[in-house]
């Protein structure tokens, strides 16, 4: 996946324990904040998932919430994020496998399904550990697969994508020719 930087704005609580008269106490306060919000947040449909916060831009001046003392700032920052696309390939490694599919995680994205429709001439084998083979090449649990994404879902419930994937196309032939084919690695 591509990385992006993105620009936001948040308003980041602080309890009063938290802040000092000179402020720096304050800004490291704000920073390791905003670093669990990314955390907790994981990931937004406009954005994709957070990584990283790279800068701290601007600090508003905050309103103190009557109820708890805490003090609101309205923060400015980039973020460093990564979002799937259509037609993008990647890589991940087969976690779970059904005889319709087998399920991938690459990265942060932990639902990605390549279906047994889409893997070409791969031929399921149950039993106690399942595996798709295809002469002498098989996808079994925590085999590293290059796929390249069909379509994706945000799934707001859950804060993450869900992908659908391929390891067949017309671009089969010339990847195997340059180097960059799909399926196990």
């Amino acid at each position: 996946m591509v990385f992006h930087e993105a620009e936001m704005s948040w308003n980041v609580l602080i309890s009063p324990d938290q802040m000092s008269p000179k402020g720096l106490l304050l800004r490291k306060s704000i920073i390791e904040r905003l670093l669990e919000d990314i955390k907790c947040r994981k990931a937004s449909k406009e954005h994709g998932y957070y990584i990283a916060v790279n800068e701290l831009n601007a600090i508003a001046e905050g309103e103190v919430c009557e109820l708890t003392g805490d003090v609101s700032f309205p923060v400015t920052f980039t973020c460093l994020t990564q979002k799937p696309r259509k037609g993008e390939t990647l890589v991940g490694s087969v976690e779970k496998i059904l005889e319709l599919g087998v399920f991938l995680k690459s990265g942060l994205i932990e639902n990605i399904f390549l279906s047994y429709k889409v893997m070409g001439a791969y031929t399921y084998i149950g039993g106690d550990n399942p595996m798709f083979m295809k002469d002498h090449s098989k996808l079994e649990k925590g085999t590293i697969v290059r796929f390249k994404v069909l379509d994706f879902l945000w799934v707001k419930a859950d804060r993450q994508f869900q992908l659908l994937a391929t390891m067949v196309g017309d671009f089969q032939l010339l990847a195997t020719m340059v180097g960059d084919f799909l399926g196990p690695l």
